[in-house]
């Protein structure tokens, strides 16, 4: 079975569009969002419907639960706050009674993981603290000591990336700066990070997604580009701020 797993699509259509392109042409079986699905960009709606459409199975990002009740944005920089705003004024109730549904983590075991061995997991953010950061390896450390499943795939830090548990309990870390191949063995403990549908920080500007193939226990980090300039464009006409639309440029 061939997931398709994405992450912080955050608002940006255009990137979305590319990566469902691509996983298309993958002909994955199914689509997995990890979160934030709105936010910063200016598609809200639009990826909301995406997602509906083709039946994925989403879990909730803390943008996604702050733009429909307000949660957690008090963490919120200023030009996140912002488009926060910005974001709970453009939602409609379809969409809004959308993200509300989503729950904050999902398990696959089973069948329904394909028959991959332990299954795996989604979590935005981390096990068990489902908004915190994993940025390096003493972060995932602490989150190996929460986790069920051998493999579990993250979101919300905007960088792709892989996290490894040897059996001695040891982490370590690889960037998947342009993208890579993680061949799942039976030996190590995994946290995945896709990246960055949207809003890519880990200075590349493509839009980053996830393969998960269960038949050969891989999974494949890719990137593709899109149309940015089309993306700040519309930011700046809707006077989202700026700032938010030159660092899809950059990837920062």
């Amino acid at each position: 079975m061939r997931f398709g797993i994405i992450s912080d699509i955050h608002g940006n259509l255009e990137a979305l569009d590319a990566v469902l392109g691509e996983l298309d042409a993958a002909k994955i079986d199914a689509l997995l969002c990890l979160g934030d699905v709105v936010g910063y960009g200016p598609n809200p709606n639009e990826c909301c419907v995406r997602l509906r459409e083709r039946g994925c199975v989403t879990i909730a990002g803390n943008h996604d639960e702050a733009a429909v009740s307000n949660a957690g944005a008090e963490f919120f920089n200023p030009l996140a706050r912002e488009a926060l705003t910005w974001t709970q004024e453009a939602l409609t109730p379809e969409n809004r009674s959308y993200l509300e549904s989503l729950v904050r983590d999902k398990r696959f075991d089973g069948a329904a993981a394909g028959g991959l061995a332990g299954g795996f997991a989604l979590v935005h953010g981390a096990p068990v603290f489902h908004f915190d950061y994993i940025s390096d390896v003493v972060d995932a450390q602490r989150a190996f000591e929460r986790v069920e499943a051998p493999v579990t795939f993250i979101g919300h830090t905007h960088v792709a990336e892989v996290y490894y548990q040897d059996l001695e309990g040891r982490a370590f870390q690889q960037k998947l700066l342009h993208g890579g191949r993680i061949e799942l063995a039976p030996s190590f403990r995994y946290l995945i990070n896709p990246g960055s549908v949207g809003q890519p920080r880990d200075h590349n500007p493509q839009a980053a997604y996830a393969i998960l193939d269960t038949a050969d226990a891989v999974v494949e980090v890719r990137r593709v580009g899109y149309d940015v300039g089309s993306v700040r464009e519309r930011m700046e006409s809707l006077r989202l701020p700026a700032q938010l639309g030159a660092r899809l440029a950059i990837g920062y």
